[in-house]
């Protein structure tokens, strides 16, 4: 619980501001490193760019400071142009690059570039970060055994990490007491940020290897162990970037290019983590107000001597565990970090080398992001492919290559996304309102007598009017027009309809939201094709902007000639189908469908996977049932009609629920055969009224269903018989009840259901 001194003055987020403070000095310590800057310049960075966050951010709980992304990306491009590491050319350089970043953002702010963010998807961005987070860690890892840190690709970085370990430092090879040291500290990180994430335990080891360095300095040093070096006291010097180096040797053009992807890095990733961390919290950033305080955060590091910042992730994490409510954390932080470069630099000296690597480490292994990856592995291999692109170009190619791979590929996906939008073919379902696909997930669904309906999601443009026209013309077979959708579609969906029947064409436009030139003008040509055939065509449901599109193009006759309706229902009203739809409005033939003939809404929800989730639902409150009885509990019908509509989320009607009880049914029979349920013939005995119950409401409001109930309940039946005898001839003695039952209460249901029943049992034993 935060307390607070005032409702204006929050204790909570000041003493968030000293954990970020002490958290921040290793970490930024250790990025100053990577980027090639003396270590005390992390401290710098971390004040004057904080105490700015806080001022003029809008977001209550990002943190900005030294990150592992820029630090990187300056490392990279000094070893690049050939300048070692903490010299003074750095010293020179790194001001100048920082200072060209803060104009790009400042220049970001102008444009309103935030709007373009929605350019770089999340699969880019989480393949570079992690990228430059792999390329660090590699960076990093020859320090935790008495080593150097490398720079460049993958492969360089290897190889050094080899020669390093073979001696090629000044010191004698692999120090092995250093290297157990770093792994030590990323192990004791790494799980109390899983079993204690609130803890502030880089601080907590910084202070401890400091400690013990001061008490045992001699044992270390024998071991081979290094130490930070010492660092002055005092608040950053304020110092003025050498703008004339940009002009000697045409430095500036090595320059822009680097400086405008850092710029970008820092945009993308520090926008993208505040508004995610924000939506989480519900709660509202004024973009470009950040990225005002972006470029102003950079321009003051630029005058500390500093390199780039940008938000922290880990860290605005942790601040976001802790609780915190307001940017007076950040704000605290700066005047802790003053405090500590005025009176408390003088631990540095004892910090242990290994120790704040493995802080630097571990807090890179939390910015990888392969989580995402399995991920979109699982739901979109493309996705998971351009993840993957951009990873890639970065290990080998380097940072700028692999935005630029990763941009390149999303413009490609999406290109190619809306050239191939989803696309399906509509029927109705007789008793219920609204359409419902005959291709993928609504087995119940049929055509309407003499009309295709076709639904096109996405804008309507020369890439893909092809295939609209193709999808169209292929369920009319239409002379001339050489099409594979037939083959592959079309016979498919119209199973039972004549095609020289089709009298009409009606387009659900309502996921049309623009018509290019080339799309109007191919409608007209599809018009006048299907009313050479004497086939109306329709648009219906699309926005208005749609139809100002299809004016402006000359399509302005498909308007004019009444084909486009702002509603479904008008259209079909024009054709002479009338609300509600009945059974003498669809085609008599049944199509023959893989899925069971249960509500449209519950197989559109869960698809083809729709059998396998009502069995699983089964199982669970079959085993809920087993748990119950175990406790003597009686199991009231009431009580499965309420865990029913929990499981099923609400999406089941009658006939659902009559099918689910057949497997439920099945479910409690393998319990009691296992032994973990006890008969109990109450249940079964309400089972079968509810049962009865069921199939006689249905058979007065939709007697058509009861035949596809009875045909799959027999169905199911003689597989489970084959699987599990023993249960099948105990659910045979149950049925054998129902019927009994039934034709005492409803004798015409019974002689239906037997009816269907035999002629299932001709079916399955026709040789044919």
């Amino acid at each position: 619980m935060a307390f607070t001194l005032s409702k204006r003055i929050p204790l909570n987020d000041i003493f968030i501001g000293v954990i970020i403070a002490l958290v921040s000095i290793p970490i930024s310590m250790g990025y100053a490193s990577v980027a090639g800057l003396p270590v005390v310049y992390g401290l710098y960075g971390s004040l004057l760019p904080v105490l700015l966050f806080g001022l003029i951010s809008s977001s209550k709980r990002a943190v900005f400071g030294v990150d592992a992304a820029p630090a990187a990306l300056v490392g990279g491009m000094l070893a690049s142009l050939g300048i070692a590491a903490e010299s003074s050319e750095a010293l020179q350089i790194i001001p100048l690059i920082t200072l060209l970043t803060s104009i790009w953002l400042f220049i970001f702010f102008l444009i309103k570039a935030d709007r373009l963010l929605k350019f770089i998807s999340q699969p880019v961005m989480g393949g570079f970060i992690s990228g430059i987070g792999s390329i660090i860690i590699l960076m990093q890892i020859p320090k935790l055994f008495g080593g150097s840190s490398g720079h460049g690709e993958v492969i360089e970085l290897i190889l050094h990490i080899v020669r390093e370990a073979r001696g090629g430092s000044a010191l004698a090879g692999f120090n092995l007491p250093s290297f157990i040291l770093g792994l030590t500290t990323i192990s004791i990180i790494l799980l109390c940020r899983k079993f204690c994430p609130k803890l502030p335990v880089q601080p907590i080891l910084m202070f401890a290897g400091a400690a013990f360095s001061y008490l045992a300095g001699d044992l270390l040093q024998s071991w081979g162990i290094k130490n930070l070096p010492a660092v002055e006291k005092g608040l950053p010097p304020l110092l003025i970037p050498k703008v004339s180096l940009l002009l000697e040797d045409g430095n500036l053009g090595q320059f822009l290019l680097p400086s405008f992807s850092i710029a970008l890095v820092i945009l993308s990733e520090t926008l993208l983590a505040t508004t995610n961390f924000a939506t989480k919290h519900d709660e509202k950033i004024v973009a470009r107000r950040e990225i005002l305080a972006y470029a102003a955060c950079n321009l003051s590091s630029a005058f500390s001597g500093c390199c780039p910042v940008n938000g922290s992730v880990s860290r605005t994490g942790i601040a976001s565990q802790l609780g915190v409510k307001s940017q007076l954390m950040s704000l605290t932080a700066a005047f802790v970090m003053a405090a500590i470069l005025l009176f408390g630099t003088g631990f540095i000296s004892y910090l242990p080398v290994p120790v704040l690597t493995g802080i630097v480490i571990s807090a890179l292994i939390g910015t990888l992001e392969f989580s995402l990856a399995r991920k979109l592995a699982r739901v979109d291999r493309m996705e998971c492919l351009i993840f993957y692109v951009a990873f890639f170009a970065v290990l080998f190619l380097g940072t700028i290559y692999g935005v630029i791979a990763g941009f390149l590929l999303s413009t490609i996906t999406f290109i190619f996304r809306q050239s191939s939008p989803v696309t399906d073919f509509l029927g109705i379902v007789p008793a219920y309102s609204g359409y419902y696909s005959l291709t993928h997930r609504s087995s119940q669904a049929r055509p309407l007598k003499g009309l295709v309906m076709y639904r096109f999601t996405g804008p309507l443009f020369y890439a893909n009017i092809s295939q609209f026209c193709e999808d169209i013309l292929g369920t009319l077979s239409c002379p001339g027009y050489d099409t594979n959708m037939e083959s592959k579609r079309s016979f498919g969906v119209w199973n039972g309809q004549r095609k020289d029947s089709i009298k009409a064409v009606l387009v659900d436009a309502s996921g049309i939201t623009s018509v290019d030139v080339s799309a109007a003008e191919k409608l007209v040509w599809l018009y006048e094709k299907l009313d050479s055939f004497g086939v109306k065509f329709y648009l219906a449901g699309h926005v208005s902007a749609v139809n100002d599109q299809l004016r402006a193009f000359g399509a302005g006759k498909l308007i004019e000639n009444r084909c486009v309706r702002s509603k479904i229902h008008y259209a079909l009203s024009d054709l002479g189908y009338k609300l509600p739809f009945t059974e003498d409005m669809v085609e008599s033939a049944e199509l023959e469908t893989k899925y069971s003939n249960r509500k449209a809404e519950f197989d559109w929800a869960f698809g083809s996977d729709s059998e396998k989730k009502m069995t699983e639902i089964a199982r669970l409150l079959a085993e809920e049932i087993s748990q119950l009885s175990k406790d003597n509990n009686e199991i009231e019908i009431s009580f499965l009609r309420k865990k029913e509509k929990d499981y099923s989320f609400g999406y089941w009607d009658e006939a659902d629920e009559d099918e689910f009880l057949d497997i439920l049914e099945l479910q409690i029979e393998m319990l009691r055969e296992q032994g973990e349920l006890q008969t109990d013939k109450n249940l079964d005995e309400k089972i079968l009224q509810r049962h009865i119950q069921l199939e006689e409401s249905i058979m007065s409001k939709k007697a058509e269903l009861i035949k596809g109930i009875v045909k799959r309940r027999y169905r199911r039946d003689a597989r489970f018989k084959a699987l599990h005898p023993k249960v099948a001839a105990h659910m045979e003695l149950q049925y054998e009840h129902y019927f009994e039952e039934l034709a005492m209460l409803n004798p015409q249901l019974a002689k239906e259901l037997a009816d269907i029943i035999s002629e299932e049992e001709k079916k399955l034993n026709d040789p044919k």
